[in-house]
């Protein structure tokens, strides 16, 4: 990561919060290097005097905003004002490919049930169509073997590698990730659904339909 790429993540981090987030509201805080300086921030603010608390959506997420002084509370513990994170891709639609950090699931959970779900990124990650950036799916370990096979008759084509290769990723959830290339995404909301219907499938990193603004450092 370049200076500037740091640089770009702190302001859109930085910005996110201080356009979206109010005094006395519990919020979403995302996982990955951009998610990280809105943690920051938010921290900032804290130590300031305002009273935000916040869902987290992983472990690494949690641990990092202790050490910044922001409460953590469980999901819908409170109503979720707002929840902001970043993204491996987004889309002309705001369709987006996220996941990369490992932790779809929670960041997905997060995102339905926040008022308003706010992404954080550089223009880096601006595409013209997903699909560049394997897409991550999370899987029930057992089920590897039906959930591979499944995919292969479903997409001949794809390209799968399951996250950790020798040694397999496990999430916050105690599943793997399999890293998929597809190709370009054309349809997302509908390659979401599919894959979905695959018994041992968890989630897919496809988020469609879920974004209110995109903020770009």
């Amino acid at each position: 990561m370049t200076p500037s790429d740091d640089a770009g993540k702190r302001a859109a981090g930085y910005a996110a919060v201080d356009r979206y987030v109010r005094d006395g509201t519990c919020i979403g805080l995302g996982t990955g290097t951009t998610a990280f300086y809105a943690i920051e921030r938010v921290g900032q603010r804290i130590a300031a005097g305002e009273q935000i608390v916040a869902v987290a959506t992983s472990i690494g997420t949690e641990r990092l905003c202790k050490e910044r002084g922001v409460p953590i509370v469980g999901l819908l513990e409170r109503e979720i004002e707002v929840a902001i994170d970043g993204a491996d891709e987004i889309a002309p639609d705001w369709a987006l490919i996220k996941g990369g950090g490992g932790a779809l699931f929670r960041e997905k959970a997060v995102a339905l049930c926040a008022r308003q779900f706010v992404v954080v990124a550089t223009p880096a990650k601006l595409v013209p169509v997903l699909g560049a950036f394997p897409l991550p799916v999370e899987i029930v370990p057992y089920a590897m073997p039906y959930v591979l096979r499944e995919m292969r008759r479903a997409y001949p084509d794809i390209d799968i590698i399951r996250r950790g290769t020798d040694t397999p990723y496990i999430t916050d959830n105690g599943n793997y990730i399999l890293d998929c290339h597809f190709g370009a995404i054309d349809q997302p909301a509908l390659l979401d659904t599919s894959l979905k219907t695959i018994h041992g499938v968890v989630a897919s990193g496809i988020f469609v339909g879920l974004v209110h603004d995109v903020v770009l450092g």
